[in-house]
């Protein structure tokens, strides 16, 4: 893999900004992200809230509405009632003595209404209609008595305090007002049990519809390059058993096409070791030295890239290498003395200073791959080792040209070269970073690249040494 400053690939044109593009139905980004935080973010939780907040709405909705009959039916009962009492209380009063009245006057008194002897009544008349609507009746039962004034009570909007005038002519004070219809406490109680039981029902409802969903979405997260996910159970409703037979073929289908391309690949380097044996021979019998090389040049090329072909087709189905306990600061050290020894030096800086669990023979294919890289366009290769918190972080630093930004990422596909050409002297087959790539895919590690400040390519390998993050 090539990060040559000299580059014939066309840089691809960068998106637009997605800050500034409008979204599907014209709203701002920003606006949008702004609602999209206050929704939630799993389906789980999406239709738990609908549930919820529909029954607390329709628990509402009911208790209004029966607040509102019940309203509705003490207005009608209070019409229709309490003009008559208070009528027939003032009947009483005028035909007894006067000397009797103030007796009379507590027993005459109700929840709504009481009366006060003597006095005279001032203020604004009623403002309420309904207030308006319950002096009219009242003042309509107390016929043939003379209603002398009324006015607004001090007890709510629909009180009233009325002056009457007996026949004898004395005065009697009526000081009305509406009661509203008491409403047991058991009665909220039950709404709120209800609305719990609702609830529950809902959470349970959603749980049944999402955790199927979050079965298959774990085997999918699960399904790594080797394709080796865990069997989905079908069972449950007919959908979700639907949806879990089709992941699972699609499992078979994929892992078959993959092997099959493998044996393919395996087949045609196969076949093409005999023909490059071959030519590679009658090189031998050529008169021109020159020509020779060139061949010879191109058989090496030749065989280096069927080889790597099959070997980055292998990486895609993953390592089945276990991992094991090592001791990884000897097989850094061993790495760095094999290039010392070919005339190629390598820094190595850091160590873990204890054993770790990976896999070894991918762990040392992925900095063969990287260091070897890092040679081809530097004079000065760094192995850096930093852990901490079960956490290992391999560098391998270069003071090469380093790669332009826009190919950072285009650089770990396959055959993909930053260089134009294809001399392996200088491009390479396009593999090595990409076979890099998937094995710390199977590995459960993370590979990035970054340009140094100084000068050169740095990339990054970073893995967790725990046990169980290694068996991932």
């Amino acid at each position: 893999m090539s990060h040559s400053p000299g580059s014939s690939i066309a840089s691809m044109s960068s998106p637009p900004d997605d800050a500034q593009r409008p979204s599907a139905d014209g709203a701002h980004p920003a606006r949008a992200r702004g609602r999209r935080r206050l929704w939630p973010r799993s389906l789980f939780a999406r239709v738990t809230v609908i549930f919820v907040l529909g029954l607390a709405i329709a628990q509402a909705l009911t208790f209004a509405a029966i607040l509102y009959e019940r309203e509705s039916a003490m207005r009608e009962l209070m019409m229709s009632g309490i003009e008559q009492d208070i009528a027939s209380s003032i009947a009483i009063l005028d035909r007894l003595p006067a000397a009797e009245r103030a007796g009379w006057l507590q027993r005459l008194e109700r929840r709504n209404y009481r009366f006060v002897l003597g006095g005279s009544v001032s203020g604004p008349a009623p403002s309420a209609a309904s207030a308006r609507q319950f002096a009219t009746a009242i003042g309509q039962a107390l016929r043939p008595f003379e209603v002398e004034h009324v006015a607004q009570g001090g007890s709510g909007r629909d009180a009233l305090r009325m002056q009457v005038r007996l026949s004898d002519g004395a005065s009697v004070v009526v000081d009305a007002r509406r009661v509203g219809m008491p409403l047991a406490d058991w009665v909220l109680w039950l709404l709120l049990a209800q609305l719990a039981v609702l609830a529950l029902c809902g959470w349970l409802a959603a749980r049944l519809v999402t955790r199927p969903l979050a079965r298959l979405a774990a085997a999918a997260d699960e399904l790594g390059p080797d394709l080796k996910a865990r069997h989905v159970d079908e069972e449950g409703p007919s959908e979700v058993a639907q949806a879990a037979r089709a992941f699972n073929a699609m499992q078979g289908r994929i892992s078959d096409y993959l092997a099959e391309r493998v044996q393919i690949l395996a087949a045609i380097s196969h076949d093409l070791q005999t023909p490059i044996t071959r030519m590679r021979l009658r090189t031998e019998f050529m008169d021109n030295e020159q020509d020779q090389l060139k061949f010879r040049q191109d058989l090496d090329a030749m065989n280096v890239l069927v080889r790597e072909g099959v070997t980055y087709a292998r990486t895609l189905q993953g390592t089945r290498e276990p991992p094991c306990r090592i001791d990884a600061d000897a097989l850094f050290e061993s790495m760095v003395a094999d290039y010392g020894d070919a005339g190629q030096e390598v820094v190595l800086q850091g160590q873990i200073g204890e054993p770790i669990v990976t896999r070894p023979h991918a762990l040392r294919r992925i900095l063969s791959n990287l260091i070897d890289n890092a040679l081809k366009f530097g004079s000065e290769v760094r192995l850096q080792v930093q852990y901490a918190d079960h956490r290992l972080t391999l560098a391998v630093s270069d003071n090469g040209p380093g790669i332009p930004p826009e190919h950072l990422e285009s650089v770990m596909k396959p055959f993909y070269r930053v260089e134009g050409s294809r001399n392996r002297s200088t491009g390479g087959t396009g593999l090595g970073l990409a076979i890099a790539q998937q094995l710390a895919n199977a590995m459960g590690a993370q590979l990035s690249l970054r340009n140094r400040s100084e000068g050169g390519l740095e990339v990054r390998l970073s893995m967790d040494t725990r046990a169980d993050a290694a068996q991932g």
